[in-house]
């Protein structure tokens, strides 16, 4: 193990966990379940701006996106970029209109919102636990993600690093809550940036500047640094469905939604959309372009999800890289737990207390359970990534399109048109999650579109279809708000 590389981490855990005492001693105060899973609905713009945010970077963007930069080159790099509008989307789409509901019907989670629009108990029990079925699949990512990253930067071997990153998230995840989640991510957030930087800087070093790094991917390849990307692979649907899985779909995955309840005011939106937007395009352009200038430097990994834990250790110096050790780790943890609260808020809220409604005021016990549940999927995320694949990032795109085929028109279509009812988004819903299952699983591209593009215009449909036989009475919506 290498301790320089280790001690800088350390300090960052440390500081993980006081910020999670802070909050859990937050906790005491306050409603149970307003304060557990939205941390009481106080977020200001720069901590709404840092948690969707680092909600939304995760493994795949700090080990899985520069690992496809380091195998395809400059032209992913290019593509990462479609994914900039994403906060503006969120925020934008759902916002402030998603805020007023939730204030209204009092909704903790994202089924809350679907059942007040709808009012119907099939399609929340559904939703829940598609919700579940998807995020054991993305967290599981996330994990096999940070252990890795143990294993190549520090030394640490995979079940080991597995074991001490997924403990630390369940436990400070399952005593701080949310409030410990979004002022964590706030930490996080930073951490990533002055990660990001220190590292594109120390590659564009090591590989004698800009042009000399370009220079040497064009000899390796020339496909390297061409639009199209090694393999022509960025395509004209390829990318067009990549604009719809990271960044129009976004909208409908629940732990980005979530956040658009639990901000404080209009004023916190707005800021939240421009600091997060800055954040997205620093983070992204420059954690890609490392990845794809780092094969000048490393030309020769048979693993490209290696490509960052490896530049690490390579161009920067080891504190340094202990430093940088701890952006990747932050943009893992900081999904893990939004999706471990979202999980737990579905099995505590939706499932559970619409079993035994009467619960509801035995706020210690609920607190138990909450707890209980967090750290129970905690590990059960450690056994499902024992066994990793080779890839992460396709598999973490997997499962964000499930969730995207199931959220996204209940979502987007409940807030803006007046007349949905719970038949078209029970349709869209089934729909959208058989036809992205199907096309996913058989590896079936439709005129060359990831199986997310058709999956969603079929559940666009299904919903139309299944409005019409639903009940004609206008419900209370946002749109007529």
């Amino acid at each position: 193990m290498q301790n320089e590389v280790i001690l800088p981490l350390v300090g960052y855990l440390a500081l993980v966990f006081l910020l999670s005492f802070y909050a859990y001693r937050r906790r005491q105060t306050g409603e149970f379940l307003n304060e557990y899973f939205l941390g009481s609905r106080s977020m200001g713009g720069f901590v709404l701006a840092m948690t969707i945010t680092a909600t939304y970077i995760s493994a795949s963007s700090f080990i899985g996106g520069p690992g496809a930069a380091y195998k395809y080159g400059i032209g992913w790099v290019l593509l990462s970029l479609i994914q900039l509008p994403a906060i503006w989307l969120s925020l934008g789409v759902l916002g402030k209109k998603f805020a007023i509901l939730a204030r209204r019907y009092n909704a903790v989670t994202l089924n809350d919102m679907l059942y007040a629009r709808y009012q119907s108990r099939i399609l929340v029990w559904f939703a829940s636990v598609s919700l579940l079925v998807a995020f054991v699949g993305a967290m599981t990512v996330q994990f096999i993600g940070g252990a890795r990253l143990l294993e190549a930067a520090a030394g640490i071997p995979y079940g080991t690093g597995l074991l001490i990153f997924g403990l630390s998230i369940a436990l400070y995840t399952a005593f701080g809550g949310f409030r410990a989640s979004v002022l964590n991510d706030a930490l996080q957030g930073l951490v990533m940036l002055l990660g990001t930087v220190l590292l594109l800087v120390g590659t564009i070093y090591k590989a004698g500047g800009l042009s000399e790094a370009v220079s040497t991917l064009r000899t390796i390849d020339p496909n390297l640094v061409s639009p199209h990307g090694a393999d022509n692979i960025l395509s004209g649907p390829f990318m067009a469905s990549f604009w719809v899985l990271v960044c129009f779909g976004v909208i409908g995955l629940p732990h980005t939604a979530v956040r658009c309840i639990s901000y404080r005011d209009s004023k916190a939106v707005h800021r939240g959309i421009i600091i997060g937007t800055i954040v997205m395009a620093i983070l992204m352009f420059g954690m890609h372009l490392a990845g794809a200038l780092g094969r000048a430097i490393i030309p020769d990994l048979t693993i490209p999800d290696q490509v960052i834990p490896t530049l690490m250790i390579t161009v920067l110096p080891p504190i340094a890289a202990g430093i940088f050790l701890a952006a990747p780790m932050a943009a893992i943890m900081s999904t893990i737990n939004a999706q471990l609260l979202q999980s737990s808020a579905t099995i505590v809220k939706d499932l559970y207390l619409n079993l035994f409604p009467q619960q509801i005021k035995q706020e210690k016990k609920l607190a138990r359970i909450s707890s209980f549940s967090t750290l129970f999927l905690g590990i059960l995320l450690l056994l499902a990534a024992w066994q990793p694949p080779e890839m992460l990032i396709w598999l973490n795109l997997l499962a964000f399109g499930g969730l995207q085929a199931v959220f996204l028109w209940p979502l987007v279509l409940g807030l803006y048109w007046e007349k949905a009812n719970a038949h078209g988004a029970l349709a869209s819903m089934l729909t959208g999650a058989i036809s992205y299952t199907l096309l996913a699983s058989f590896s079936i591209n439709l005129l060359g579109f990831h199986p997310i593009v058709p999956s969603l215009l079929l559940s666009l449909l299904a919903f139309g279809i299944g409005n019409l036989f639903g009940s004609k009475q206008i419900q209370q919506t946002a749109a007529s708000q």
